[in-house]
């Protein structure tokens, strides 16, 4: 059989010029290497000058300095040393002096001395910190993506906090995976869901082989008028982007560097058919596909860098929806054909996180497409403007066959999305409890605003890995809280007189709402100044978040509010509330959530 007579859905990237533009195809050659940063010492090997004494409350060392310092010299002498006290800290501990050097015993003895005192709650060396540099991946400098101040995602910042994305498998439904030295090491088992034995290149249909065999492609060979292309190798460098193997001295770092990939193949020779997408993100998920031995290892997050025109099928949204029903949070490309996501699938399909692309200065990426569909961006690159300003990732070296491995700079949305993937990752691993719509929730309230232009709809702006981790709360700068979301579509009355509401209930937050309680409301509706968008509390005060305006013919209602709730209770039911004052336009509340 031929390839151009099956419905195919294609991968978003770099290998047609329809989708990408000029000069894509070219092969884009590795930067030069880096130096890699120097290691400081490990904690217990660093040089130790002072030592920090926690003595018990009753002791009079913890109340005067004088006792203190004269404890320190007390067990100076009994350890055959020169100690004395320097400060007290803002803790109430007290900082010991070694001295220049220890004249006869060890550190351990002093540190002995001490903790045979029963007044001495704890002894602590005062150990020397570093700033945190990148990793020492080869590549790591040429990855703005991930650092720059611009529009990179802020993940170094996220790193910083241990985030790492161990313990998560996400889920690559592409091409398939060929072997790379710096992403091996995090693959997990996938599956072959390429039932054509023609697209597959692979002798067979379905098997337990992702391994990618090339989608180059010869002219006219998947309809009528079509381009030879070479192999893509899409599916390794999007999986090199969600988690390429970081710090091991050689190419890049994922974004989640640490976490699981699983390849799971449904795109060969002229892409991929409806079905075999739609068996792959059940079984991906951990659901049962005929035929199909089990997923030993389920996703906690699926990434779909792939699509083509038209409506969202219903056996894609019944795929979909059962794999966010089993915990699965579901990333997809907006597409790379510079117009309305709308009329793309899966990018149109409910329950998914649709990503929109950034290019280094913080715009819309020229190709990307847009619309109010998009939920967030993320860096995607701009190869046109020079192979530095495109993501650089895991690779294959041959135009046909797998060949050696390689890195190389793509653009696309397909680029975006694993950047997302990755992101989702690293907060899987934070709070293991979280639903995909509260994964989607964290990253639209935490986005930052593009420093560029966006035309058409970016979503919610560019995500931010730092702000987001921290809003999960349990560490970082910004303790952020718990998020509580709502999800189903509600049609609003147009201009009778009447509202619609959505609920959400929150529960386990005990006693008073915040001062700073944070209202992110994604309203669909064609002519926004018709609309009036209230917030009631259980006890029903409300807020009006937004007032009607006849001159505000803008579409969509995509805000962040925060009000002061601090004089209600948190536990309850909260209703979003909206009216339509002005026939002629309609619309939907899509989703809405609180952050407490």
């Amino acid at each position: 059989m031929n390839g151009s007579r099956r419905l195919r859905i294609s991968l978003l990237a770099v290998t047609t010029a329809a989708l990408l533009g000029s000069g894509l195809t070219a092969a884009v050659a590795a930067p030069a290497a880096q130096p890699a940063p120097a290691t400081p010492k490990a904690a217990d090997d660093a040089p130790v000058e002072r030592l920090i004494v926690g003595y018990e409350k009753k002791a009079a060392e913890a109340r005067s300095d004088a006792e203190a310092r004269k404890d320190a010299r007390a067990k100076g002498v009994r350890a055959g040393e020169s100690l004395a006290f320097e400060r007290r800290l803002g803790t109430g501990a007290a900082l010991v002096d070694l001295g220049d050097e220890l004249k006869g015993g060890s550190l351990q003895d002093v540190i002995d001395t001490f903790e045979a005192d029963a007044d001495v709650a704890y002894v602590a060396r005062d150990t020397r910190m570093y700033a945190m540099s990148g990793p020492d991946d080869t590549y790591y400098s040429s990855q703005w993506d991930l650092f720059e101040a611009t529009a990179g995602m802020n993940v170094e910042n996220a790193w910083t906090g241990g985030a790492s994305g161990q313990g998560v498998t996400v889920a690559v439904i592409d091409t398939g995976h060929v072997p790379h030295s710096d992403l091996d090491a995090n693959v997990v088992a996938g599956y072959d869901f390429i039932s054509d034995a023609w697209s597959a290149r692979d002798g067979g249909g379905r098997d337990g082989n992702p391994r990618d065999e090339g989608d180059w492609t010869l002219e006219n060979e998947c309809y009528s008028g079509s381009r030879a292309s070479n192999s893509s190798w899409h599916g390794t460098h999007v999986a090199g982007t969600v988690a390429a193997v970081a710090g091991n001295g050689k190419g890049v770092a994922g974004v989640a560097f640490d976490a699981s990939v699983q390849p799971v193949r449904v795109l060969g020779r002229c892409g991929g058919s409806t079905a075999d997408i739609a068996d792959a993100i059940v079984w991906a998920s951990g659901g049962s596909v005929p035929g199909v031995p089990s997923n030993p290892t389920p996703a906690d997050v699926i990434n779909l860098s792939l699509g083509g025109s038209g409506s969202c099928q219903t056996v894609t949204q019944d795929a979909i929806n059962g794999a966010v029903s089993r915990g699965t949070t579901v990333v997809v490309a907006a597409g790379n054909s510079n117009t309305d996501a709308s009329g793309f699938t899966p990018a149109n399909c409910g329950n998914v996180v649709t990503v929109a692309a950034g290019d280094r200065e913080g715009n819309r990426a020229s190709y990307s497409n847009y619309g109010s569909i998009v939920d967030i961006t993320a860096p995607g690159g701009e190869t046109a403007a020079g192979s530095a300003n495109g993501i650089l990732s895991t690779l294959n070296s041959s135009t046909t066959t797998p060949g050696s491995e390689t890195y190389r700079a793509y653009q696309g949305t397909s680029m975006a999305a694993p950047h997302i993937a990755g992101l989702a990752a690293l907060m899987h691993e934070k709070d293991p409890a979280l639903t995909p719509s509260a994964v989607e929730a964290a990253l639209k309230n935490n986005a930052r605003a593009l420093p560029g232009s966006c035309s058409g709809g970016c979503g919610h702006g560019l995500a931010d890995a730092a702000r987001t981790l921290d809003a999960l709360g349990g560490g970082g700068t910004d303790p952020g809280g718990q998020v509580f979301t709502n999800s189903e579509n509600w049609n609003i009355p147009d201009a009778d007189g009447r509202y619609v509401y959505s609920n959400i209930a929150v529960s386990g937050i005990s006693g008073h709402a915040p001062s700073d309680l944070k209202v992110s409301v994604d309203i669909k509706h064609t002519y926004r100044g018709d609309l009036k968008v209230q917030l009631f509390a259980p006890d029903g005060t409300s807020w009006t978040l937004k007032s009607t305006s006849s001159s505000d013919s803008a579409d969509h209602v995509v805000a962040l509010y925060t009000v002061n709730a601090s004089s209600v209770p948190a536990s309850g039911t909260w209703q979003l509330r909206v009216t339509d004052v002005y026939s002629g336009d309609t619309g939907y509340i899509d989703s809405w959530s609180l952050t407490f």
